[in-house]
């Protein structure tokens, strides 16, 4: 294909992913979300097209600025940022406009300015050491050992099988397996020191020769240059005046002894070639367990190859907590030998041999003797378990932490701060009762980061929603438990959080959330090759792009339940939600609560008496408590607003109230719907009567007998923690005073999107 067909092509190609957002294109959603995909396959099937997609892009960026159409401007930013990222050679007069245009949207407003200051860093490494974003991106995704950038991510996919179908679980394992069998350490080394080549010297490699030369090598001669090509393209990339030249230089040096005498290749000098981007590293769980989400987490970061030893695990974790995690290592079963220490921590009881300055060897023997070996560590307390959750934090303007230290006359020095080199992406495939679950567990992650602080300092935690809906019976489990006054709930009604962000970021709503349908189909169409040519490419791409461009989190305020159950001997509960708190009518169990009620509906009509008291919100943001009483059949509390532009720290609840009336022929009673807005909530039962309560729309969260519920928002756990350490030594109960001032008050689950919520 000519030149100007080709770009014409990637032109109309555009302009439909433009007419896509505007949504104009009703008659053709079956390939919604196939758009992007097929653009930047090009790139991939001919690397040649990656600067015509990149300079149509600019164009169309700088059409979108001068005519103010703002909601193009995100898709248009992310499609080119990848298509940079995995082109190989793009010209410097492109990655300067680039470089311009995210500056100039550094005046614009969230979250145009946030994800502008992005980009513009990343461009501004990429300029001075081509090649850079896409060496990161592999070394970070596969976990390839290097010391200039010791990052690793893994991208986590859950998924609940009570609510997804055996054939999409089925086909989702396959096509994570499948697309992890090609990417090999090795390989995935040779396409960063190729694709370095060609970034830094240009279209004048002998790529063929280049590849031949690196399969001929054996592992540790290609790892050797691996890590050359990591160190001269991090070095350069990290100073503040590089030398262009020297980089070159340096790289033509390696380039010239990797080929060797390599015969040339066949493909012509100035032709590219394709340098594939490795699909991160996926795994796939069925979400079985309450804590398999830390459970996963703690061995991310601490392998069971360096779990197995107990005292360096016994630093950082308590023993009963991984005792479940490491019962299958045989090197774990060995008996514990505690030694007695005999420092006594005073400095005139040092030998002398320690007061001096003495030879290396001697030096570390008297170190290796002062020091307790095997013995348990004491736990720490809860202030300095928040202590070290601060220092965690990394935040710029903190104080650093200062080491004690034992002898005189030495300057104290800063204790190195722990690095958060490792990101989990959490990808919560389901509706919104998965995400429930994430509500549940990652509260009571932080509970136990609070008690304990382990994955904090260490762990950078991404959560990602894909929604998948499927008729499972279990869509109707809710209606069914809760009585016949719950009505089923819908495909939209279990993807409500998914809607939301839809509705706040069309890029998600036109790449995530058309896989809602697409994936139940994929995974039962009949095996073919066709279907293993869509599915594994497109499912597992569509993830991997949305893992790695979609770093703008949108917030949701979890939700805090106490209930009280008709039994007094029996404890209160206490629980979280994210989306829904739904009650209803429970039927009456004896014959004389069965009498008493028929009797009191005859006379006030049906459901049973309550009393709500809730704190009204109003425009001043004062708090105002309303108490009423009613006569209901249930309510249900969304959290998430039906629209964008609404508040989502804010409860909308609707009661059915029946009305009682009088008229000549007797009494009627009539249904009517009483709204209103809250942060929290009291509700109890003034007649005894028990109601049905269920949390996220998940019938195995449905609570029965119970009498009253409060509801508020979630309290973060060190921030709690904290609040109470400072009111022992106040005198009143005053505001946020110290510390607490300055910590997140309320527990906020972060979902990532593409934009984040565009104003």
């Amino acid at each position: 294909m000519e030149s100007a067909e080709v770009e014409s092509d990637i032109l109309r190609r555009v302009r439909t992913l433009l007419r896509e957002l505007d949504g104009h294109h009703p008659a053709f959603q079956c390939d919604r979300g196939m758009l992007r995909w097929t653009l930047h396959k090009k790139i991939d099937q001919n690397p040649n097209n990656s600067s015509i997609l990149v300079g149509i892009l600019v164009k169309e960026l700088e059409r979108a600025e001068r005519s103010d159409y703002r909601h193009y401007i995100i898709p248009l930013l992310h499609t080119l940022m990848y298509a940079l990222i995995k082109a190989p050679c793009i010209s410097e007069d492109l990655c300067s406009r680039v470089y311009d245009f995210c500056k100039k949207l550094l005046t614009l407003p969230k979250p145009f300015c946030t994800i502008g200051l992005d980009y513009a860093v990343r461009l501004k490494m990429e300029r001075t050491a081509p090649g850079m974003l896409y060496q990161r991106m592999v070394i970070s995704e596969q976990s390839l050992k290097s010391d200039p950038y010791p990052y690793q991510e893994k991208v986590f996919i859950f998924a609940d099988p009570e609510l997804l179908s055996e054939a999409i679980c089925n086909a989702l394992v396959t096509d994570t397996e499948a697309a992890q069998v090609s990417q090999s350490p090795r390989a995935c080394m040779s396409y960063v020191i190729i694709h370095a080549m060609l970034a830094g010297l240009g279209e004048g490699c002998d790529i063929s020769g280049l590849k031949r030369s690196l399969q001929d090598m054996p592992a540790s001669d290609v790892e050797h240059w691996f890590r050359q090509v990591v160190v001269a393209v991090e070095c350069t990339g990290n100073e503040v005046n590089a030398d262009r030249s020297q980089h070159m230089a340096r790289l033509e040096e390696i380039y010239r002894a990797v080929l060797g005498s390599v015969p040339a290749g066949d493909t012509p000098l100035g032709e590219l070639q394709g340098i594939p981007l490795p699909n991160p590293n996926i795994s796939f769980h069925l979400w079985t367990e309450d804590d398999q989400l830390w459970k996963e987490l703690v061995l991310f970061i601490r392998p069971l190859s360096q779990s197995c030893e107990p005292d360096l695990l016994s630093q950082d974790l308590d023993n009963f907590e991984i005792q479940d995690i490491i019962s299958d290592c045989e090197c774990c079963k060995q008996t514990r030998f505690s030694v007695l220490s005999t420092d006594s921590g005073i400095e005139r009881d040092l030998p002398a041999a320690a007061e001096e300055s003495v030879a290396p060897c001697r030096a570390e023997t008297e170190q290796s003797r002062l020091q307790r070996k095997g013995g348990i560590k004491k736990k720490a307390s809860p202030l300095e378990s928040v202590a070290f959750l601060q220092a965690g934090c990394n935040s710029p303007g903190a104080k650093q932490v200062m080491k004690p230290q034992r002898r005189s006359g030495i300057t104290p020095e800063p204790v190195a701060l722990l690095q958060r080199q490792h990101t989990a992406r959490i990808v919560l495939l389901g509706d919104d009762r998965i995400l429930g679950r994430l509500a549940q567990a990652y509260h009571s992650l932080r509970k136990r980061e609070t008690r304990r602080v382990f994955l904090t300092p260490r762990l950078n935690l991404q959560f990602y929603h894909i929604p998948v809906v499927t008729g499972q019976p279990n869509t109707l489990a809710v209606a069914v438990s809760l009585g016949p006054n719950c009505p089923a709930a819908g495909r939209e009604e279990l993807c409500e959080v998914a809607g939301y962000l839809g509705r706040a970021d069309p890029w998600y709503e036109s790449n995530i959330n058309t896989l809602c349908h697409m994936i139940p189909k994929l995974a039962t169409m009949p095996s073919s090759p066709s279907k293993h040519l869509v599915t594994d490419l497109f499912l597992t791409d569509v993830i991997a792009y949305y893992v790695r461009m979609g770093i703008q989190p949108v917030c949701f305020q979890v939700y805090a339940v106490k209930i009280f159950f008709n039994d007094p001997a029996q404890e209160p509960a206490e629980d979280v939600f994210l989306t829904e708190l739904l009650t209803s009518m429970q039927e009456s169990i004896s014959h004389r609560e069965l009498a008493m009620s028929k009797k009191k509906m005859t006379l006030d009509g049906p459901g049973i008496d309550l009393t709500v008291t809730y704190r009204k919100v109003v425009v001043s943001d004062r708090v105002k408590e309303v108490a009423m009483s009613l006569r209901s059949t249930g309510l249900v509390m969304k959290a998430i607003p039906a629209d964008e532009a609404e508040d989502l720290v804010c409860l909308n609840v609707n009661i059915t109230e029946i009305i009682k009336s009088n008229n000549l022929s007797g009494r009627s009673f009539s249904a009517v719907a009483n709204r209103l807005k809250t942060h929290s909530i009291k509700i109890r039962s003034t007649e005894q009567r028990p109601f049905t309560l269920c949390l996220d729309k998940d019938s195995r969260r449905a609570y029965r007998n119970v009498i009253s519920v409060e509801v508020s928002p979630c309290l973060e756990p060190s921030y709690c923690l904290q609040k109470t350490r400072t009111m022992k030594f106040s005198l009143h109960e005053a505001e946020d005073v110290g510390l607490v001032k300055y910590m997140p008050k309320s527990l906020l689950l972060p979902i990532n999107t593409f934009a984040g919520v565009i104003q």
